[in-house]
């Protein structure tokens, strides 16, 4: 399939928003959506450095789609995949630290991120570079608007604050549960169920 109209390249890069976004539709890369959304800074730190991978690796891999042969496709793949994670690895430990400490062994972990991997197997290596850039930003940002919103909510419910930030009062007793494992697969039922409600009310087929 070859996307050369703009209505195809705004339909690719909108349907990780909704239609197909990673973690309420296809549910992959849960792993890192459960562990590094405690609260938003570190879910959206994780959500940039997804998009970061998702994007470049997309890129290589339909530049190089027809070059590569069938039965190497694989470990190509994830060597591509693989640099931009180191890349995006290194970068974190000299400029923010803080987040590659508190984000751990789960940026490295992108490598086997089962998101990354379908869109280059299923998409990049069969379209050109423009739709493969519009998918990998879309899919990049349904998945940094998701995780970052599990955030956002646990740390919220569960500390009384939002990037940080306290808003509520001294008295508040937060519900630590929100920010324990059990709590996440809490947030993101909520929001899977929100989410198909959408779908069936404004989505009809």
């Amino acid at each position: 399939m070859s996307l050369s109209n703009g209505h195809s390249l705004l339909g690719e890069l909108t349907k990780g928003f909704i239609k197909e976004n990673p973690i309420l539709v296809t549910m992959l890369g849960l792993c890192a959506a459960l562990a590094c959304s405690t609260n938003a800074t570190d879910a959206l730190g994780m959500g940039v450095a997804f998009s970061f991978v998702m994007v470049c690796s997309n890129i290589v891999v339909a530049i190089i789609r027809k070059l590569v042969p069938s039965q190497a496709r694989i470990p190509v793949f994830i060597t591509v995949i693989s640099t931009f994670v180191t890349i995006i690895d290194y970068a974190l430990k000299a400029y923010s630290p803080t987040m590659s400490q508190s984000l751990g062994v789960f940026v490295p972990l992108i490598v086997v991120n089962c998101i990354v991997m379908a869109r280059a197997e299923a998409f990049s290596s069969k379209n050109t570079v423009m739709a493969s850039v519009m998918d990998g930003i879309g899919m990049g940002i349904g998945f940094t608007v998701i995780i970052t919103l599990i955030g956002a909510i646990r740390e919220a419910i569960g500390n009384g604050s939002v990037f940080g930030r306290q808003f509520m009062p001294a008295s508040y007793q937060p519900f630590i549960i929100l920010l324990l494992p059990p709590g996440a697969f809490l947030v993101i039922g909520f929001l899977m169920a929100i989410h198909r409600k959408i779908m069936a009310t404004f989505y009809k087929t």
